[in-house]
């Protein structure tokens, strides 16, 4: 049976399941409230205690100060940074991991988006209007990926209403303004209750942002340096609306929804010098020559991306479907992407990618003590890629299958993924020790459009354990170990073309074989009354790691081959917080992580991170943050990587939170960021070489009813 009918009939089971099973008699099923019909993408019902590596949560409050995209709006926790380029993309990257080995999701979906094409191409998952945002680690990652190293990220949204609302009307409204980029940003979000059973959602968020001011940047121009206020080409607008609705009843729901996004944003040291260069083994020929005029050009109209998304959702959940099982969850999803790379008005490239995805997970009674889910989960994603001009031909045969409307611009031909998986995750308490096993089996199958490469077919097969030893009061020891494999991307395999974001030229390799690691953390966790802190040291060995070598250069271009070698990241997390008083709580933190490849550093690997904060709670709704951290020099760097300077951060935040009339609530916020206004670095980032956003300040406010 093919995949897409596959889908249809998951979807179809969704939507009528609870219908049929809710119909049945009270005296066959005894019907329970549902106290745990807030989805997360955990599975299960635990406290903090149960999870050997706690699984930590941002909210939305938190959230609606932060940053629109998900990199930057997470880049200030513990072992996160951000591989962000410009104001419209960005993507977490997790103790030194980014790309396939630190996955986002939607919901616990897939988001069936580009991003792991290249780093300017955004993640389609809107913080802004977001129930909250899980970072996930441990065990509980195998249900949603294999070769998750790092960790991946759920979004949890509120497009699909799991409950009714309280007095039939609840919603937000929040605006903000940033000075940095002149960002003005609107976001509202309403759940209407229409009878006893079915509520309606509509939220939706609108952006407008300029190119960012940095400190004491210079720019190239005529071979010149020109002091420049503000980084060129930064710019970044967007909207989103969703709209959903849900039928609820006393076990569960059902519900459907419709995302659409739309963005606008420039591409920052993008360049198309090198347009029409093509590798050879350990050479490039076929270059253009150098274009005196080029640099006057890129001036007048930088490229910058047109995007739109489409997204169909459904999703339900029942609880005692039938004997052994506790809870059923179904999710189906279609999308619907395209992006275009522009110069001034004309499309350089075209970007298409539809993907589906299922899932059905059940949480059957306990066995034996044991508690779990286990679930299976199927998706598909299709990538069409087309460039408009400049195409070339392989060894100058204009009759080449491969030519046909890819080009230069064209990163690797057109293919298809499928996926399959099976998953489950098990826990249980042995006296002071809680347990957690998972395991995961994937099978995927990449068919290429070319007759000059082969498909790729191929199995995974990931499992991890953990333990939690609570050895005296408020102590508690983790230990968390996995065996993960990692299945290639279609790009790995098949890349041959020109990244001009990165200024390189990817080459796939057909031959790569599944990447395999062995993983090790180890925690200990205090709480107490006034003093609290946990610190995590972790090392992950890799065997077949799948990597871009360097192997040839011409200029700034460099060509990348994937290849496999073996590869190790470790590092460590730490952080203590005393409450000093009823109104004062003090904390210290602190990040590392190093990465080899075989004997070599691996590239864009953060530095290390030191910090404290100051939390205030004064009296009458008042609260404050005080916040300082050093970033240091990163100079372990990969080849042909340059050093990136340390900096110190600076940041202040001050809100106040009251109530009017019916209890509705409002909140009033201030944030001064980068007060020192330092040059900020990133070496995360494919534009390490670019300062980031100097001293701005950001105003909100924020209103609940």
């Amino acid at each position: 049976m093919s995949f897409p009918k596959n889908l249809i009939t998951l979807s179809i089971f969704a939507v009528v399941a609870p219908t049929v099973f809710a119909e049945q008699s009270s005296s066959s099923i005894p019907v329970q409230t549902m106290d745990t019909i807030q989805v997360q993408a955990h599975p299960l019902v635990q406290t903090a205690a149960d999870f050997a590596v706690a699984d930590h949560v941002v909210d939305q409050k938190a959230l609606s100060e932060r940053a629109t995209t998900i990199g930057d709006a997470l880049a200030d926790e513990l072992g996160v940074y951000s591989n962000q380029y410009g104001s419209g993309s960005s993507r977490p990257v997790i103790r030194g991991q980014d790309g396939p080995r630190m996955k986002v999701l939607q919901h616990a979906s897939e988001t069936a988006d580009v991003s792991t094409l290249s780093p300017d191409h955004a993640v389609t998952v809107d913080p802004i209007l977001a129930k909250q945002v899980e970072v996930i680690r441990g065990p509980s990652t195998l249900l949603y990926g294999a070769g998750t190293v790092g960790g991946l990220v759920n979004v949890t949204d509120q497009k699909i209403p799991t409950q009714m609302p309280e007095d039939g009307l609840e919603g937000t409204v929040g605006l903000r303004y940033n000075s940095g980029s002149d960002e003005k940003l609107a976001s509202a979000g309403v759940t209407a209750g229409i009878g006893e059973n079915f509520a309606l959602r509509v939220e939706g968020s609108k952006r407008n942002a300029n190119d960012y001011i940095a400190p004491d940047y210079f720019h190239e121009h005529d071979d010149e340096l020109e002091k420049e206020r503000r980084v060129g080409n930064t710019f970044a607008e967007g909207q989103t609306v969703n709209i959903g609705g849900s039928w609820i009843h006393d076990r569960g729901f059902v519900g459907l929804s419709y995302s659409n996004r739309q963005d606008q944003y420039g591409l920052p040291g993008h360049s198309h010098e090198y347009h029409g260069c093509v590798l050879h083994g350990d050479h490039f020929h076929g270059c253009p020559t150098p274009d005196p005029d080029a640099s006057a050009h890129e001036e007048h109209g930088g490229p910058w991306v047109d995007l739109k998304s489409e997204r169909y959702e459904v999703r339900t959940e029942l609880e005692q479907p039938f004997a052994g099982v506790e809870k059923l969850r179904a999710h189906a999803s279609i999308t619907d992407y395209e992006h275009n790379e522009l110069e001034e008005s004309e499309v350089i490239s075209n970007f298409k990618s539809k993907g589906y995805d299922g899932r059905l997970e059940l949480v059957h009674v306990p066995v034996a003590g044991w508690e779990g889910v286990i679930g299976t989960q199927i998706s598909q994603q299709k990538i069409n890629l087309a460039a408009s001009e400049h195409d070339h031909h392989e060894d100058g045969d204009e009759d080449d299958e491969e030519h046909h409307v890819h080009g230069s611009g064209v990163v690797m031909p057109d293919t298809k993924t499928d996926k399959f998986s099976l998953f489950a995750l098990e826990h249980k308490q042995l006296g002071d020790v809680h347990v957690e096993l998972g395991a995961r089996v994937e099978h995927q199958k990449v068919d290429v459009d070319s007759r000059r490469k082969k498909d790729y077919s191929d199995t995974g097969v990931s499992a991890s354990a953990a333990a939690n030893w609570e050895f005296a009061p408020n102590y508690k020891l983790s230990v968390v170990g996995s065996h993960q494999q990692r299945l290639p991307l279609a790009q790995e395999l098949y890349a041959d073309g020109i990244h001009f974001a990165t200024n390189t030229y990817e080459r796939g390799n057909e031959d790569l074989d599944v990447e395999k690691s062995n993983n090790l953390e180890l925690g200990l966790h205090y709480e107490g009354d006034k003093l609290d802190y946990h610190v995590h040291v972790y090392h992950n060995w890799f065997d077949d790691y799948i990597y871009g070598e360097t192997v040839a250069q011409k200029g700034n271009l460099r060509g990348v081959q994937y290849t496999q070698d073996k590869a190790r990241f470790y590092g460590t997390e730490a952080q203590a917080g005393y409450q000093i008083n009823d109104m004062y709580k003090l904390s210290v933190f602190g990040d590392y992580v190093r990465g080899k490849i075989e004997a070599e550093n691996a590239p864009r690997i953060p530095a290390g991170r030191l910090g404290s904060k100051v939390e205030a709670d004064f009296a009458d709704g008042w609260s404050g943050l005080a916040e300082y951290y050093h970033v240091f020099n990163q100079d372990k760097i990969a080849s042909y990587e340059e050093e990136t300077q340390g900096y110190n951060m600076v940041n202040l935040g001050l809100s106040y939170t009251n109530t009017l009339a019916d209890n509705n609530a409002y909140r009033v916020y201030f944030k001064a960021n980068n007060l020192l206004d330092d040059q900020v670095y990133s070496h995360t980032s494919f534009l390490s070489n670019i300062p980031q956003v100097g001293r701005n300040f950001s105003v909100g406010v924020q209103y609940d009813f």
